[in-house]
């Protein structure tokens, strides 16, 4: 048994790609509908300007990593720390470790680890042991390493590479334009697996199970059906209308089936087992009865059957009251051609 609900088909990969950093198109080789793989390069800025700068920091940085060298090949403060100082330190690490773990457990407070952090770093630098990080700081370097990162990390922006595989859409940019930082470029779609937001009403939706397989029709393609798999069923009720969203996945290797399409979603709600069905088609009305044509060698007979379970596509046929009733599995029946059929006429059958 089966429930049917509008849809409406949708992505979840779609992204609407933005520049970083601002410069001129140097390259575009993003098209409109171009399919793109992960990683591939879809715009190149110039990137002159960053590459300077780029050289510049790193110059700075050789300058400072020079002038730290030359001040500890001269500095005697490498010397081994005194005992009380070691000792000093041994407790500020025993002290931090032990505080540490009870801060885990939710036996100390967070004032309490950050002064057994703070005490355990002033011990380290009594003792010597971040002389050299002390040093850099001082002349520059930390922060001088720190700019060259965020230089390289400006100059690999200058390339706009595809994050997953998909469809360039609604380019916004053009060759030799300026673009500022920010600027929206084009969007990027991956269509190759779709979903369906349903919406099926309070009263059903507990008919409705996470996991089984559904049908599914869209108006663009009527006569065809296709296969998909519930996914969720939301928690939560719409108050407006007393609909609950049920969301469907969808293979769609061909990426026939576009977002925003509207879907007609068929839901198996009941699901009976081991039951004699027909085609609806099969079934005549004569006299008030159901009834069905089976074909018994060459000659078309009528049989009379009553209906129990049945949707659309299928009747279930219930066992015969008395003979000459029903049909049974394997029988011969004929869908189309027996409207103005009689009884024991005889047939040829074309499949």
């Amino acid at each position: 048994m089966t429930l049917k609900s509008p849809g409406e088909a949708y992505t979840e990969r779609r992204i609407a790609m933005k520049a970083e950093v601002g410069g001129v198109v140097k390259n575009l080789y993003a098209a409109e509908g171009r399919h793109v793989k992960e990683g591939d390069l879809l715009v190149e800025l110039d990137d002159r300007e960053y590459r300077l700068r780029l050289e510049k920091l790193e110059a700075e940085r050789l300058r400072y990593l020079s002038e730290l060298f030359l001040e500890k090949q001269f500095s005697a403060s490498n010397q081994e720390a005194s005992p009380g100082t070691l000792d000093k330190l041994n407790k500020a690490q025993t002290d931090y470790e032990r505080i540490s773990e009870a801060f885990k457990k939710g036996l100390v407070s967070q004032a309490d680890l950050e002064k057994a952090q703070s005490d355990y770093e002033l011990a380290l630098i009594e003792a010597g042991r971040k002389k050299d990080e002390i040093m850099a700081s001082s002349k520059g370097l930390t922060q001088a390493e720190v700019d060259v990162k965020i230089a390289r990390m400006d100059l690999e922006k200058t390339r706009v590479r595809a994050p997953f595989a998909g469809i360039v859409t609604d380019i916004k940019l053009s060759p030799k334009e300026r673009l500022d930082a920010g600027r929206e470029l084009f969007t990027l779609v991956d269509i190759s697996r779709i979903k369906v937001k349903a919406k099926v009403l309070e009263s059903e939706v507990g008919k409705v199970v996470a996991g089984r397989e559904v049908e599914l029709r869209f108006s663009a393609f009527p006569g065809r059906a296709f296969k998909g798999r519930i996914e969720a069923v939301s928690p939560v009720i719409n108050a407006e209308d007393k609909t609950c969203a049920v969301h469907v996945t969808m293979d769609n290797p061909s990426e026939e089936v576009k977002p925003g399409m509207h879907a007609e979603v068929e839901f198996p709600t009941e699901i009976f087992k081991d039951r004699l069905l027909v085609p609806q088609q099969a079934i005549l009305v004569r006299g008030g009865r159901r009834l069905v044509f089976a074909v018994e060698g060459d000659i078309a007979k009528w049989r009379y059957i009553e209906v129990g379970l049945e949707n659309e596509r299928f009747a279930e046929v219930l066992p015969g009251k008395e003979p000459g009733w029903g049909v049974a599995a394997g029988d011969t029946i004929i869908i189309e051609g027996h409207i103005t059929l009689a009884h024991d006429t005889k047939v040829s059958i074309v499949e």
